[in-house]
């Protein structure tokens, strides 16, 4: 005849299912540019979840403030370090997100954003083939250049111009995306990449030449706000928030056979002035809106086509603009008198 277990000594072991079952959903993750505006999104996102998390900067753009609030969490590690050099961790998974993405900051220093972009990947590469971790690059919507393709699907090559003030970061993200996908066909390294299209949230840096962080300080500060070009041109503007989701979405996605590259953006698309307007009315602002020169190979248009990130991941924006922008400028607000 067999005896029932006593009820007190089921429940020890209950729990200990649930925190081994629990232990087993936890992973070791390192975010590189984990202190910059995205990395610290997806930190935060991440370390919330329970995951094991190492942040790696060296502070080029981004700031101890942006993660500030999570020193002192035991599953949060923060390292100073320049993915240029090679580092030594064992962890499941990394999301090389180490670059600088604004115009001023990497044009500051081309050389030193070609070497991030590539020697970095190669660095962070290096390391998932030796702990066997998934890697995801953080490629962008700027590998397109000034596309003849509208909207930019993935299959799209690009229109770039190799030798202009953009291309150490328009080649440098279009170099490591070789590297992953030679890294997987000849080393078996499991990798995903993104391309990220325009995204705006808090945490941006307030001069970094981004046109909603342009704006919305200009707003603020009841400046002109300045308009390069004819503010024909269109860009697509996506909340931190999502972007965070699909990340996270394309590195949980199962398939091997699935590598990428796969566009991140919210294709809902507005002219510079459609912008600029809108930033008007929601701070109140009684700024003028000026007209200053194109810079020199700025796209004329962007949009992404995400009909494979909606099949694949399941995955689109939520966040409108309008609700977007009253979270930045919220953020901003608090922050004014410093900046």
């Amino acid at each position: 005849m067999l005896r029932r277990m006593p009820e007190k000594a089921i429940r020890p072991l209950i729990f200990f299912e649930l925190v081994k079952s629990k232990i087993c959903l936890m992973k070791r993750i390192l975010v590189s540019g984990g202190a910059g505006f995205i990395g610290s999104h997806l930190c935060t996102r991440l370390v919330n979840e329970g995951h094991d998390v190492i942040c790696l900067d060296n502070y080029y753009t981004g700031s101890k403030e942006n993660i500030w609030h999570l020193i002192g969490r035991p599953n949060f590690e923060l390292v100073r370090h320049d993915i240029v050099n090679p580092y030594w961790a064992e962890v499941d998974e990394i999301y090389n997100l180490a670059c600088p993405a604004s115009p001023i900051h990497y044009q500051h220093d081309p050389i030193q954003t070609t070497k991030t972009a590539v020697v970095g990947s190669l660095n962070m590469l290096g390391l998932a083939k030796r702990v066997n971790a998934k890697i995801l690059q953080a490629s962008t919507s700027e590998v397109y250049g000034d596309p003849a393709m509208h909207p930019q699907r993935e299959e799209y090559w690009g229109n770039v111009n190799p030798v202009g003030i953009r291309s150490c970061y328009d080649e440098g993200k279009r170099c490591a995306e070789t590297l992953f996908m030679d890294y997987h066909r000849r080393h078996g390294v499991r990798v995903k990449i993104i391309r990220i299209f325009n995204t705006y949230g808090p945490r941006m840096l307030a001069h970094d030449g981004r046109v909603v962080s342009n704006f919305v300080v200009q707003a603020l500060k009841g400046q002109d706000l300045t308009i390069y070009g004819d503010g024909k041109q269109t860009r697509s503007f996506q909340y931190v928030d999502d972007l965070v989701e699909g990340m996270i979405r394309m590195m949980e996605n199962t398939s091997d056979d699935f590598l990428g590259p796969i566009n991140i953006g919210n294709p809902g698309e507005f002219t510079m002035l459609e912008l600029a307007e809108k930033v008007i009315k929601l701070t109140g602002s009684k700024s003028r809106i000026i007209f200053e020169p194109l810079p020199h190979d700025d796209p004329r248009q962007r949009k992404p086509d995400i009909s494979l990130a909606k099949k694949v991941l399941d995955w689109e924006p939520k966040v409108q603009l309008d609700e977007g922008l009253g979270h930045m400028i919220e953020y901003f607000r608090s922050i004014i008198d410093k900046i």
